[in-house]
């Protein structure tokens, strides 16, 4: 079979430098902790947890430790806590999510009530509204929207987080611009995810199957295969080779492959040799 691995697949710029940090600040500081994960991918924690960081759940007394802020960034509630508590902080968030709490915070101070086009309970979205003095308000679904609640704004500000679906971006600021006078709206939706969303509107037309990698708890990776699947039947979302059942191969001739953005490159070339091989 013909294997096609998609350009874009694997880690984007956010992620490897996140990772970059992590492994130079676990080399020179042995009491380094984390709340929660660097990135949503199993084999990158636990090459983190080898490097001695630790992960927990509440800050505590943080003398003489250094907290490393994860990649999908956090609110000014926790760093000021965590500096108070006397922590060092060494800062991993994305670039990218950092513009996000600028733009986000900039446009409350000018008294617009920011909107984010995020999934409610997800870490980035939560460190967005984490710099605000207000509450905002998270969409998700355009199907839940208050709609009550949304005619009573005078002027707003749409953010996004940096992994959403672009399609499902539009539908949410076309429903808000009918509904809300004065409406700002600010694409933030990455380049990387960008890109990833572009070539899987193609790979799922171009091959007889397609396979997404990452962790089932990557929302950019289940997006991608979401499309994919929209699109092509024969999608298979997969986290290493083990998952692979070659009944899904009967009759394919081309396998395209993609991965999220917090895909090990370890993890997809194994996988790509995997199918390779396959008859």
């Amino acid at each position: 079979m013909n294997v096609i691995l998609a350009e874009s697949a694997g880690f984007c710029f956010g992620v490897k430098r996140a990772l970059d940090i992590a492994f130079r600040t676990a080399k020179v500081n042995k009491n380094v902790f984390m709340l929660g994960d660097i990135v949503h991918n199993e084999e990158v924690v636990n090459r983190i947890r080898k490097t001695g960081i630790k992960k927990i759940k509440n800050l505590g007394v943080g003398v003489g430790k250094t907290l490393l802020i994860r990649a999908h960034g956090t609110g000014k509630d926790i760093l000021n806590k965590a500096k108070k508590s006397g922590y060092k902080i060494v800062d991993a968030t994305c670039p990218m999510v950092k513009e996000i709490h600028n733009i986000a915070a900039r446009m409350e101070s000018k008294g617009y009530q920011i909107i984010v086009a995020g999934d409610k309970k997800h870490d980035e979205v939560l460190g967005i509204i984490g710099q605000l003095r207000n509450k905002a308000i998270v969409i998700d679904d355009i199907k839940l929207i208050d709609q009550d609640k949304i005619r009573k704004i005078d002027k707003a500000c749409v953010v996004v987080q940096s992994t959403q679906n672009l399609e499902t971006v539009t539908d949410i600021v076309g429903f808000l611009k009918k509904r809300i006078k004065e409406l700002k709206f600010f694409n933030t939706v990455c380049g990387p995810t960008r890109m990833k969303q572009e070539e899987i509107k193609k790979i799922p037309l171009n091959n007889d199957a397609v396979v997404i990698i990452g962790s089932k708890n990557s929302a950019n990776t289940r997006r991608l295969y979401e499309i994919s699947r929209s699109l092509n039947p024969k999608s298979y979302w997969i986290n290493s080779k083990k998952e692979i059942k070659p009944a899904w191969f009967k009759w394919v001739n081309s396998i395209g492959v993609t991965a999220g953005a917090s895909t090990p490159e370890t993890t997809i070339q194994d996988i790509v040799n995997y199918l390779s091989e396959l008859n």
